[in-house]
């Protein structure tokens, strides 16, 4: 295990839409820091507006790292984020200054803090049956048989994101565990890596975040994310991979294959969003020592972070 981390380190994280990026870059400034970006799509090149990404003359001006990390088809998983973020965070500590961690992907957070969760195993067998039975039953009946079972898990997996609804019951059948309780031993076993790190979750009002997620999705559209797609589909990246499963970019797959008109593809991926928020909020209110703040209190933050430094 890698030695804590004594240096100060900052975090601030929230749900999508709410105002993290353009708050970060403001605290960078201010506290003279690197931004460390906490997104797992964010790594991937060529997918820029179905991930918000900052622009190319933000990352000028305020250096930022674990963006643009590797190619759509390439994993890209916790583990590596965890080594890629501690040779930044040292990397800037070197240069005499602070890391701001930033984003939204609350299981590479609470890996990088709390360490990794000792590996469980695969079970080809039973995922290959659970693969047959998803194309027999569909995702829906397997997501409720994850209720049923998991309902921690559940709650934090998207009925569509098929990839982990099918890895928690490969979990729960092949340990005889849920993966909410594996998670749960962990916490109990866990030690901070950092002991100088302040977390801010940034939050507001659910309606207003919810009409900022409905600009965020008409803004993306008028963006160019159809372009970006059909851009990653004539590169050879098709709509199987991982990357392109993710939010956004599995919907505007169903426009382009037609199985949805525009209509219907952005109404579903402003709903799926708002989802997605609140799933963001439950890992995020599983990390300890999170200090929640309103997203309008700018002035609060500043001398949060200026008495923690003092």
């Amino acid at each position: 295990m890698r030695p804590t981390i004594d240096k100060p380190v900052l975090a601030l994280v929230g749900p999508t839409a709410i105002g993290k990026t353009a708050l970060s870059l403001l605290l960078a400034e201010r506290f003279n820091g690197e931004i460390i970006s906490v997104d797992s799509m964010q790594v991937y090149r060529f997918m820029d507006i179905g991930t918000a990404k900052v622009s190319l003359e933000d990352q000028a001006r305020i250096p930022h790292h674990l963006i643009d990390v590797v190619d759509p088809d390439a994993e890209y998983d916790a583990a590596r984020f965890v080594r890629d973020a501690r040779c930044a965070i040292d990397d800037i500590h070197r240069r005499g200054r602070l890391p701001l961690l930033t984003g939204g992907t609350g299981l590479y957070l609470r890996s990088l803090i709390d360490g990794l969760f000792s590996k469980i195993g695969q079970f080809p067998e039973i995922r290959e049956s659970l693969h047959q039975r998803l194309t027999a039953e569909g995702a829906h009946s397997l997501h409720e048989e994850l209720i049923a079972i998991d309902r921690s898990s559940a709650l934090r997996i998207s009925e569509n994101d098929t990839h982990r609804v099918i890895r928690a019951l490969e979990i729960y059948q092949g340990t005889g565990k849920p993966w909410s309780k594996h998670i749960a031993d962990h916490q109990l076993q866990k030690k901070s890596r950092f002991s100088n790190l302040l977390q801010i979750g940034l939050s507001c009002d659910r309606k207003v975040l919810y009409r900022r997620i409905d600009l965020r999705t008409r803004l993306m559209l008028q963006g160019g994310l159809e372009r970006e797609v059909r851009d990653l589909l004539a590169r050879g990246y098709g709509p199987g991979l991982k990357s392109m499963q993710s939010i956004g970019y599995r919907h505007m797959n169903n426009f382009i294959s037609k199985v949805w008109s525009m209509a219907d593809m952005e109404r579903i991926l402003a709903r799926d969003t708002r989802h997605y928020a609140k799933r963001q909020y439950t890992w995020f209110n599983g990390i300890t020592d999170m200090h929640w703040v309103d997203v309008r209190d700018q002035a609060f933050i500043l001398n949060k972070i200026e008495q923690w430094l003092r």
